[in-house]
């Protein structure tokens, strides 16, 4: 049975890694040839603004842009093979550090937003599939669809303005106050403030991170609230929860025992999809709210033409795409037996 266990693990692993290796190969190839296509020289905007012919045309040369397009993609290959990203045209530093220095801001926001969105969504669908036809209920379904398409952009400007301008009680911009100097560990500016020992500045970069964050998570709090709603009232209608109600079972007990924890494989497979998703939305949120971050690099990195830059971060982007469909897989196998009796028939 191990053994069987095993090979069906070693077979998952490999089928899952070989997808996400020619996934990756693909939108590498899709990014190279699309900015490609975009307007500018490359070359001029890696030699400045004041630079001669003469000096735009060594630096074409020093950079492969003219050898033939299918040249300049193998060479754009070979080096993502070896983890390089290539040199940024405005900053003439490597974009992999670039992308790394940014790469926890973002990653900092995502998370908390998929923190509020759980903690907010999941309650509130347990409430509402337990009390299907009690009061409120109605007005619950239809704030989170409301919730659900709220434009981001609007909604972050309303919080800019209700809890900045107004009522002045959470900051709008930057990932912490002026006067607080807390040195760079993670690159999570709440991380490095609680490792720095400064309870102080960790508070205020929550405070920084809040609204942020809930705009991210506005939206997702109305998937999640369906998507797990759906999931809990069809567990309800089960054999075993009737018996269990029969039997006495406290209401309460089963509910958070036995009815949620089955109720999770959608929604686990759903925030995979979100956090991906996120990962994108967040260069609006950040430009908004004036963050460091992978969204902010991505947006200066286009004002300045840095096609370099641009399919670096890009890149890292779908890389987090792919192994966070990787992880949701594995935990998948791993908490429901149905998943690995496929892989291993399979």
């Amino acid at each position: 049975m191990l053994g069987t266990l095993a090979a069906g693990t070693a077979y998952f692993l490999l089928k899952r890694v070989l997808g996400a290796v020619a996934t990756m190969l693909t939108l590498a190839t899709v990014v190279f040839f699309l900015l490609k296509l975009v307007p500018g020289d490359e070359a001029r905007v890696a030699a400045g603004p004041g630079a001669t012919p003469e000096q735009v045309e060594s630096v074409r040369q020093q950079l492969g842009l003219d050898d033939p397009l299918v040249v300049q993609w193998l060479h754009f290959l070979g080096r993502l093979l070896h983890g390089d990203l290539g040199t940024s045209s405005s900053s003439h530093g490597p974009v992999g550090r670039a992308v790394a220095d940014v790469l926890p801001g973002t990653a900092e926001l995502v998370v908390t937003a998929i923190v509020l969105s759980v903690l907010i969504g999941i309650p509130l669908a347990a409430l509402s599939a337990l009390r299907e036809r009690g009061a409120g209920e109605s007005a619950r379904r239809v704030l989170v669809i409301v919730a659900a398409g709220l434009p981001v952009f609007w909604l972050a400007l309303m919080l800019q303005f209700v809890f900045g301008a107004k009522l002045g009680v959470l900051p709008i911009s930057g990932r912490l106050s002026a006067w607080f100097d807390v040195p760079r560990i993670t690159g999570s500016t709440v991380l490095d403030s609680l490792l720095a020992g400064n309870p102080m500045a960790a508070w205020d970069a929550v405070q920084h991170l809040f609204l942020p964050a809930l705009v991210l998570a506005v939206p997702q709090i109305g998937v999640i609230y369906r998507v797990a709603r759906a999931e809990l009232l069809r567990v309800l209608t089960r054999e075993h929860v009737h018996v269990a109600r029969a039997n006495g079972v406290p209401r309460s007990r089963l509910v958070r025992r036995h009815v949620v924890p089955q109720a999770m494989s959608p929604v686990i497979i759903l925030l995979g999809i979100e956090f991906s998703y996120l990962f994108g939305g967040a260069v609006l949120v950040e430009s908004v709210f004036g963050r460091d971050g992978l969204g902010s690099f991505l947006t200066n990195a286009a004002a300045q033409k840095d096609t370099v830059s641009v399919e670096g971060g890009v890149l890292v982007i779908g890389l987090v795409v792919v192994l966070t469909s990787l992880l949701v897989d594995l935990v998948q196998m791993v908490r429901d037996p149905r998943v690995r009796t496929a892989e291993m028939g399979a």
